[in-house]
């Protein structure tokens, strides 16, 4: 198990093609869902990961303040692989990246576009919903922040 914390331009490019595909295969094909998966946030952010065996088994990624929202840095793509799921990884790797968003970039505020069903896992995080539900590329999502207090 080897947890990865890199910026776009340090991830190796095979690793980098491993990383956006396990996304694809969540957020567009598991998911049904196509949308736009590149959208030019990835060049700005941080990526965190965890590799197993070499395969990527979760990702998030870290957006510092003004990238995506003027005032919060936010956190996205928030994924585990299927065959990785039930271990408590995604919240270990939430929790590691509101950590590094906390300490390094030493941000109170960010803000997530969460999908509905995860209202309580975020909330569990210290996330609170700050929008109605509204639907992202058909998918019900809510707007959430955490404040660090």
């Amino acid at each position: 198990m080897e947890w990865c914390l890199k910026e776009f331009n340090e991830i190796p490019n095979g690793e980098l093609y491993e990383l956006l595909k396990a996304r694809v295969d969540v957020f567009v094909v598991e998911q049904e869902c196509p949308y736009p998966e590149l959208d030019n946030y990835d060049q700005g952010s941080m990526h965190y990961y965890l590799k197993i065996n070499d395969e990527i088994a979760a990702t998030v990624r870290m957006m510092p303040k003004g990238l995506k929202y003027p005032n919060e840095a936010s956190i996205g793509r928030v994924m585990v692989v299927k065959k990785f799921r039930g271990y408590g990884y995604a919240r270990e790797l939430m929790q590691k990246a509101i950590d590094y968003i906390t300490t390094e970039w030493k941000m109170e505020q960010i803000k997530i576009e969460a999908q509905v069903y995860l209202r309580h896992f975020y909330g569990s995080l210290g996330f609170e919903q700050i929008s109605e539900e509204y639907l992202e590329d058909g998918i019900p999502h809510i707007d959430m922040l955490r404040i660090q207090k």
